[in-house]
């Protein structure tokens, strides 16, 4: 008989690694600090009706490789019924294999619903039938998929204009994770766009109560919902930005700008990058002052494809790396703050591997000995979310830094299913580290080594955030 390919040493090729995933790494509890989940589906503990709802709708990692192998926009992101979407989705995994989504993929079907069977056109419907009368069962509802893969702590992805009402209701009826906002203001600097950017202050006067009419009232109002945040239990911030400003400016350039814009007409692009880097330092002393973690995930070419945006919008499969120039600017927006010493915890993450030793290094410049890895280089993300990119991360890390300090994965999904990857990431840690180990470069002190993978994939994040769990 044939050994399923999702097998309890699967990614673990030593002794040492077996070792290190099994006994430290395999049982911990997940805290995933950035995600995109719905709160709402958490408060009101949906449940689903088949895997094109729960794993297929939305996931544009997916539709990028149904439309890669030739499937027609109906069948992805169309009105076809949810069985023939899954069927095209079916037949194109196999067209997937060194692309991560066929490990991610298997190894779902295996941890969520016990299935070896490898996903293909034949075994789509055998699959597809018995994942949806499962998926009836109240184990697989949204608060108890979380609850199944271990979830400690979720952090989701907010904008300052939400009412947060879903998290009130997670609040007072779910006691066995918790559920917390997070901060995501990337709007309040969309100047480029008049229109969208009036629009978005005229909700924000709404919810704060506040006429916004001057850049003083901007931060007022602005500072209103950090502060409702923080007490609906937010702890870090989320930006997720082309590339770092650091532009000079003046209050007085600023006010110009703002009631500029605020008229409705198009700013030159040099205002435009003034705006945006007064309100990037703004947001960061804010979140200096109340202790949070802030994060910043840049540069991605969003909407390259303007024919489908108009077609299909945002998230839809038509982003890419962008190759935007990073160290003078990240340096100076980071000094800017350090000078003042209200450099938050920070944690920058890159789209492009080309950034991963000037990220690795920059951070070293304002490491200041206050908390143990204060300048985090975040986890592999997006289109870096797979072995290789995990394994440069890592090493770039471990080379200009400290990897027993880092605090280790999170999702960034949209899909319950997601947390697997957790696993996914500690069986490629502890298949790292073993190899070293194995090889000689690393002490043979298998306990020393387990309790870095420990820390990496758990204690380091708890602490570092300082969730109080």
């Amino acid at each position: 008989m044939n050994k399923a390919f999702i097998h309890d040493d699967f990614l673990l090729q030593t002794k040492a690694a077996r070792k290190l995933y099994h006994e430290y790494a395999r049982d911990l509890p997940i805290i995933d600090y950035h995600c995109h989940l719905d709160p709402k589906q958490i408060a009101e503990d949906i449940k689903w009706e088949n895997l094109t709802q729960l794993s297929l709708d939305g996931d544009h990692y997916k539709w990028r490789a149904m439309r890669a192998n030739g499937v027609e926009e109906k069948y992805i992101s169309g009105n076809s019924s949810d069985w023939e979407k899954f069927r095209h989705w079916a037949h194109t995994l196999p067209f997937t294999l060194r692309n991560p989504l066929y490990h991610w993929t298997q190894l779902e079907l295996k941890r969520f619903f016990g299935i070896n069977t490898l996903l293909n056109e034949n075994s789509a419907k055998e699959i597809f039938d018995k994942t949806a009368a499962l998926l009836q069962n109240d184990e697989y509802s949204a608060k108890n998929m979380l609850i199944k893969s271990k979830v400690e702590v979720l952090c989701t992805t907010d904008d300052p204009t939400d009412t947060l009402e879903h998290h009130q209701a997670i609040r007072d009826h779910m006691t066995e994770l918790k559920v917390l906002p997070g901060w995501r203001p990337d709007k309040l600097m969309s100047v480029e766009d008049p229109e969208q950017f009036n629009q978005y202050l005229n909700k924000l006067e709404e919810v704060s109560d506040t006429e916004v009419n001057s850049v003083k009232n901007l931060m007022e109002a602005v500072n209103k919902r950090h502060d409702y945040f923080s007490e609906m239990g937010c702890r870090l911030s989320d930006h997720g930005i082309e590339e770092f400003y650091a532009e000079d400016y003046t209050e007085t350039e600023i006010e110009k700008i703002f009631i500029n814009v605020r008229s409705g007409n198009q700013l030159a692009e040099n205002d435009i990058r003034k705006f945006k880097s007064f309100m990037l330092f703004e947001f960061a002393l804010m979140d200096h002052e109340k202790g949070w973690v802030q994060q910043y995930h840049f540069g991605a070419i969003r909407n390259n494809n303007s024919r489908m945006f108009q077609q299909l919008g945002p998230d839809s499969g038509f982003d890419s790396m962008g190759d935007h120039k990073l160290a003078v600017s990240l340096s100076a927006f980071m000094n800017r703050l350090d000078k003042t010493n209200q450099l938050t915890k920070t944690i920058i993450y890159t789209i492009n591997p080309k950034d991963n030793d000037t990220i690795a290094t920059m951070a070293g410049n304002f490491q200041d000995g206050t908390f143990p890895g204060k300048i985090q280089f975040g986890p592999a993300w997006w289109f870096l979310d797979q072995k290789q990119g995990m394994e440069a991360q890592m090493n770039a890390l471990s080379n200009h830094g400290l990897l027993s300090r880092f605090v280790g994965m999170l999702t960034d999904s949209r899909s319950f299913l997601s947390f697997s990857r957790h696993e996914y990431f500690r069986r490629i840690l502890c298949n790292m580290l073993g190899d070293d180990l194995e090889k000689g470069l690393i002490p043979d002190d298998i306990e020393m080594i387990g309790e870095m993978v420990q820390n990496i994939c758990y204690y380091n994040a708890r602490n570092y955030f300082k969730f109080s769990l």
